[in-house]
């Protein structure tokens, strides 16, 4: 496998900038959502929840390629999901411009999902390349789930995305597996979950992770010594 090499010391890391990663029914959307809710304890620095794929026009139509609504080359579609990549971090209210200010964001997906997925259909060389020069989270939490719990619990779903099937999501899995190091290796925090326990034992192991940010931590001792 040819990942992109994130050990360059002078690959910028993003400052309050959580990435939560997994397999398609891992519960990432789930977490972020439960996140959300912890966030509006008072006390607390401001916090957004992002997607990838974005609200943005190239995020939409993203989205029909993973409803099928649009066929495309496998190569377009990793051009797209860069595309808008590049929009959600440097757009107005991006990811840079909300960390710089002193939010804390979290999104559903970022370059990782990139370099699995579009690794897959497309081969590794063209991701690499097209997510070389994004800057890393600060925190990287995997949601670990094995595929066939995941594809039980996709098949509750109204409909599938294009990747949604057996022997795509081993490949997945084993995938991240083999990425995560370098992401840890390059300075990332990378906190890995067992996405099969329940979903609020999960929510407290993502706070955990989440709280030991420097900017929750920072929060929560002011918060301690307004209480006093």
């Amino acid at each position: 496998m040819v990942f992109v090499c994130y050990n360059n010391p002078d690959m910028a890391i993003i400052h309050n900038f959580a990435v939560f990663e997994g397999g398609d029914g891992s519960g990432t959307t789930t977490q972020l959502e439960l996140l959300s809710g912890r966030f509006a304890e008072p006390g607390l620095p401001p916090f957004h929840a992002a997607f990838e794929p974005t609200g943005g026009p190239v995020g939409v139509l993203v989205r029909k390629v993973l409803k099928g609504e649009i066929a495309l080359r496998p190569e377009t579609a990793a051009r797209l999901f860069a595309a808008d990549r590049n929009e959600h971090l440097y757009g107005p209210g991006g990811i840079v411009e909300r960390c710089g200010r002193g939010e804390l964001v979290a999104s559903d997906r970022y370059t990782p999902s990139s370099l699995v997925y579009q690794g897959i259909t497309c081969g590794d060389q063209l991701p690499a390349s097209l997510n070389s020069s994004f800057p890393l989270p600060e925190l990287l939490i995997f949601f670990d789930l094995d595929s066939e719990t995941a594809l039980k619990r996709i098949a509750s779903r109204p409909g599938k995305d294009i990747y949604e099937y057996r022997d795509f999501q081993i490949k997945v899995r084993s995938r991240y597996k083999a990425l995560l190091p370098r992401y840890e290796e390059a300075g990332v925090r990378v906190e890995c979950l067992d996405a099969s326990l329940p979903p609020e034992k999960i929510a407290e192991q993502v706070w955990r992770a989440v709280r030991k940010m420097p900017i929750v931590e920072e929060a929560l001792r002011n918060r301690s010594f307004v209480r006093q």
